[in-house]
C-alpha cells in the first residue's frame, strides 16, 4: 500500500477539492448529499393562473394571451403585480410549448378504439330511421323504429307515421313483448327528442317526465351516446334503412306493417 504523503498532491493528482480527499481518508462511504433547497420564485403563486391562461390559447386564435395581457390579467383578476415583465416573459416562453406538447400527448393517448363486449340479454340499442312504404299503392315516408339486442343482433322493427313520443314508447313495448323481456343493464340511445328534453355536458341529459315514468315502469336504464362525431360509433349497431312491403292502417300512433317488419326482424337475427 502506498503511503499518503499529503492532501494537496492527491487533490491535484485526481483533480478534486481537498475537502473530497479528507472525506475519502475519513471513510470509504461518501457522506450523504445535502438536500438542495429550491429557491422561492416570485412567480410561484401565479404559475397555476398563467398556465390556465396559456391553455385557453389552445382553443383560441393564436396567442390571445400575450405577455402584456397576462401581466394585466394577473393584476386585475388575481391582484398579483409582483412579477416583472422580463420574468413573466421568460416563464411564458418556456411554458407555452410545454403546455402545447402536453395537450397533444393527452389527445394522442385518448384517441383509440375500445372493442365492445356484450353479455346475453344485458344491452340493446334503439334508433329511428326513415323508410318508404306503399300505402294503397302510394309511396309514403314513414319512420322505422328498431330495437336490437347487442349480443345476438336480434332486432324488432316497427314502422310509424311519426317519431312522436307515443310511437317511441309503443315501439319499446312491442319489442319487449316480442323478445319476452327487458335488457338487464341498459339500452343505448342517440339524443332522440322523444326521450331527451335537453342535452347537457358529457352524458348528462334532462329527460321528459313521461319517458322517465315509462322507463321506471319497465325497470331499465338509458345510456345516452355522446353528441356529434364523438358518439358516432358508441352504439355499434346497424340501423335498418329499408323499403318494406305493403302496410295497412295501424294503431293510434301511425301505420304499422302487416307482416314485413316481422320478416325483416327474423332476417336480422
Amino acid at each position: 500500500m502506498s503511503t499518503i504523503t499529503g492532501k494537496p498532491p492527491l487533490a491535484a493528482k485526481y483533480g478534486v477539492h481537498r475537502r473530497t480527499v479528507r472525506q475519502a481518508i475519513a471513510s470509504a462511504i461518501p457522506p450523504p448529499r445535502k438536500a438542495v433547497r429550491r429557491k422561492f420564485r416570485v412567480l410561484d403563486p401565479a404559475a397555476e393562473w398563467i398556465d390556465a391562461m396559456l391553455r385557453e390559447d389552445l382553443k383560441a386564435p393564436r396567442k390571445q394571451n400575450t405577455v402584456e395581457r397576462i401581466q394585466k390579467r394577473l393584476a386585475e383578476e388575481h391582484d398579483f403585480d409582483r412579477v416583472s415583465y422580463s420574468t413573466l416573459r421568460d416563464y411564458v416562453r418556456k411554458r407555452r410549448p410545454e403546455i402545447a406538447a402536453e395537450d397533444r400527448d393527452g389527445r394522442r393517448h385518448l384517441d383509440g378504439m375500445v372493442p365492445q363486449a356484450h353479455l346475453p340479454g344485458e344491452e340493446a340499442e334503439v334508433d329511428f330511421a326513415d323508410v318508404w312504404v306503399r300505402v294503397a299503392g302510394e309511396a309514403v315516408k314513414c319512420h322505422l323504429f328498431t330495437l336490437r339486442l347487442s349480443y345476438s343482433g336480434k332486432a324488432v322493427h316497427r314502422v310509424f307515421a311519426s317519431q312522436a313520443q307515443e310511437s317511441f314508447m309503443e315501439g319499446h313495448a312491442e319489442a319487449f313483448r316480442v323478445l319476452g323481456g327487458v335488457p338487464t343493464r341498459h339500452i343505448r340511445y342517440d339524443n332522440l327528442k322523444p326521450a331527451v328534453r335537453q342535452v347537457c355536458t358529457g352524458r348528462n341529459r334532462v329527460e321528459s317526465e313521461r319517458w322517465t315514468t315509462f322507463r321506471s315502469h319497465y325497470g331499465f336504464d338509458a345510456f345516452y351516446c355522446m353528441p356529434g362525431q364523438e358518439g358516432a360509433h358508441e352504439k355499434g349497431g346497424r340501423a335498418g334503412r329499408r323499403t318494406l312491403p305493403q302496410v295497412t292502417p295501424g294503431s293510434r300512433s301511425g301505420c304499422r306493417l302487416a307482416g314485413g317488419a316481422e320478416r325483416t326482424a327474423r332476417r336480422d337475427r
